[in-house]
């Protein structure tokens, strides 16, 4: 569809829409405002788009759509283009908004604060619109001099510049056929397999290994690589705007600001449709669990602590030396709530992953005796983040019940993926944090030594269905010294890749969801560094590219055979054959979709001993073939496959009735299922 001129700002030459003017209409509201320079109260009208019923939600912490009444919004009042400006901070006595219009001059365009004692400050500057720069300037109760950036800001100057920039987020979307379905592609028996991305590294500049690739660099790249691998969604690391690059995003101070590295809010509203089109789910990190100090920020914000807890014992972040936020606030908590429906709305993302959930349910998370305080019954749980993060998913899945909220908790804590009706905390999913650390310690062990630690491979079926789990190996896994997952496989090269397509086979083929993280995708040797590129150069090698291809066939595998997904995450959808033999560290295992038809056969040979004539047990007599080969000559595999069709016999072998004999590769992973 074609983007039309911004119809509220005259002065706009940028063929997108404006934001859609606020229903709730302009009004005249009696304020009563400070006058400094007497020291006295007066009272002054003020046009605003705050109602009182908008007033009443946010002092009771249930407006969850905030973004459209605070920040800074460009209206039309009386013929004349201005803005209306809209903060919250209670214990500022005196407010102004500063900026390049005047100079940066804190007296000239005083804010009023509402006579209802909500602590909002508002006021409409006529003369600026789309693209003006501007902070607050906030004088505390206490005579402190502050200038902040605006909490609810849609945009923000590009880093190290630290201004937010009046614009908006309307766009004229051309996603609709996936909108309309997009709920059969979101649901939990539906395939999920993402891939998680860092935006400032998946790959840069031709010309300059510095130069950033912009939004719509990645979507003329990035989308139809996702497509042609097969992946169902990616996940990118926090897009919101991060002053402090290599914090990979995840110390945000914009929270309703898309990053200004990569471009404007259309920019990565267009990716999105990109994906969108491409049938592609986008999946974004959220961070509600804790935020950077600096100066400009929401730290401090009126001089008092606002909205972290001034108890450092419940307000200060001690492994990221930042700051958590007062989740027992009722405005803290609409503003949280309303930041994760803002993209959803806005931006049409179709999940959330939390990050760091562990963090937010403890009082005593990385805290030594004494560093923490008791709740109100004397335990260590966080009473307060389980109310919000029972309400966010409440509010999510009530307005947006075709998206998905992923946790990323890495606890024993019960129901996190349970719906909040039956006491849990409402996700959809949950990362799998005990399967991935028990399964790269498995892969780590040299294959002789592997039938010593057979409980750590089997282990994970034990409480599968007690969440519904995804399986990560994310970011987290290859930094920090910890090697790539590639440099993680024991062995000479040939053992290292064929043990990594082992690793992808075994996880594709069990229960619950999927992500992996750039890069391990072709076996990128090197550790990953957020300040480069990945090593594309690599797949001009062949075990890498075989590694790529391997992945890719898994991707469609795993889409293509209902019995790998359609019970995700109920033990009725798995059941072990032989899941008990050590010696030979061998496992063989179905897994069962609606139909009987559907179901496969897994063998997973993990060792390097080829085992020719091996017997297994079947389910269902008839005759089988193999459908998928870890070791086949396309992924850099000897080529030990299994090409004949395999009819059973009726001898019992592994309490099965029926059997069938295979070569099983060496570290390779065979599929079965009927003809």
């Amino acid at each position: 569809m074609a983007k039309k001129t911004d119809p509220t700002n005259p002065m706009s030459k940028v063929k997108v829409a404006a934001e859609p003017k606020i229903k709730a209409a302009v009004k005249k509201t009696k304020l009563v405002a400070t006058d400094t320079s007497t020291e006295q109260l007066k009272p002054v009208e003020v046009y605003s788009l705050l109602t009182e019923f908008d007033i009443s939600l946010f002092k009771s912490g249930k407006h969850f759509k905030l973004y459209e009444k605070f920040g800074s919004h460009v209206v039309t009042h009386k013929g004349v283009v201005g803005t209306y400006f809209a903060v919250w901070a209670p214990n500022a006595q005196y407010i102004s908004v500063i900026g390049n219009f005047n100079g940066w001059n804190r007296g000239s365009h005083q804010l009023y604060v509402r006579w209802d004692g909500s602590g909002v400050w508002e006021g409409f500057i006529p003369n600026i619109g789309d693209g003006e720069t501007y902070k607050y300037y906030i004088q505390s109760s206490t005579g402190e001099d502050l200038e902040k950036s605006d909490p609810f800001a849609l945009r923000w100057e590009e880093p190290p510049r630290t201004a937010s920039i009046v614009t908006h987020t309307y766009y004229e979307w051309d996603d609709k056929a996936w909108m309309n379905t997009r709920m059969a592609h979101n649901a939990l028996d539906a395939p999920w397999s993402v891939y998680e991305v860092h935006f400032g590294s998946w790959a840069r500049g031709v010309d300059s290994p510095d130069q950033f690739l912009g939004y719509r660099d990645m979507a003329h790249k990035l989308v139809p690589y996702v497509k042609e691998m097969g992946f169902t969604h990616v996940e990118f690391m926090p897009l919101m705007e991060h002053p402090y690059y290599p914090s990979w995003g995840y110390q945000i101070m914009g929270f309703f600001a898309a990053s200004s590295r990569y471009g404007s809010p259309q920019d990565l509203m267009y990716l999105v449709e990109e994906f969108h089109k491409a049938g592609i789910g986008v999946i974004l990190d959220w961070v509600p669990s804790h935020f950077p100090g600096d100066v400009h920020g929401i730290y401090r914000f009126d001089g008092t602590h606002l909205y972290e807890h001034e108890d450092v014992r419940k307000g200060y972040h001690p492994d990221w030396t930042s700051y958590i936020f007062n989740y027992g606030r009722n405005e803290v908590k609409a503003f949280l709530i309303s930041n994760a429906l803002f993209w959803l709305e806005r931006y049409h993302i179709d999940g959330l992953r939390v990050d760091a959930v562990a963090s937010m349910l403890y009082l005593d998370y990385s805290r030594k005796a004494g560093e923490w305080e008791p709740n109100v019954f004397g335990g260590n749980t966080n009473l307060e983040a389980i109310s919000l993060l029972k309400e966010f998913n409440e509010a999510v899945y009530s307005h947006f019940p075709d998206v998905q909220t992923i946790a990323e908790e890495s606890t024993s804590f019960s129901g996190v993926s349970r719906p909040t009706f039956l006491d849990g905390l409402g996700f959809g999913m949950k990362w799998m944090m005990g399967w991935m650390n028990d399964t790269l310690k498995y892969f780590k062990e040299d294959p002789i030594n592997r039938k010593y630690h057979h409980n750590q491979i089997t282990f994970s079926t034990v409480y599968a269905y007690t969440e519904n789990f995804m399986m990560p190996l994310s970011h987290d896994e290859v930094v920090y010294g910890k090697g790539s997952i590639l440099r993680k496989m024991p062995g000479d090269e040939w053992q290292q890749f064929a043990n990594l397509r082992l690793l992808y086979s075994y996880m594709f083929t069990s229960s619950g969801t999927k992500l992996l993280f750039m890069g391990d995708e072709f076996g990128q040797s090197a550790e990953w560094n957020f300040q480069q590129s990945l090593d594309w150069h690599l797949l001009q090698y062949a075990p890498h590219e075989g590694a790529r291809q391997a992945v890719k066939a898994l991707n469609y595998l795993y889409r293509n055979e209902p019995a790998l997904y359609q019970k995700n995450f109920s033990s009725d959808g798995f059941a072990w054959i032989d899941g008990g033999n050590a010696a030979d560290s061998v496992l063989v295992y179905t897994r069962k979709g609606n139909n009987a038809k559907d179901d496969l056969i897994i063998i997973l040979n993990l060792t390097p001993v080829t085992r020719l004539d091996y017997r297994i047990g079947v389910p269902h007599s008839g005759v089988w073939k193999e459908i998928f080969n870890s070791d086949d000559t396309l992924y850099w595999g000897t080529g030990l496959t299994n090409t004949a069709k395999l009819k059973t016999e009726e001898k019992e072998w592994m309490w099965q009735k029926d059997s069938v004999v295979i070569t099983a590769p060496p570290l390779g992973a065979v599929v079965l299922k009927r003809v």
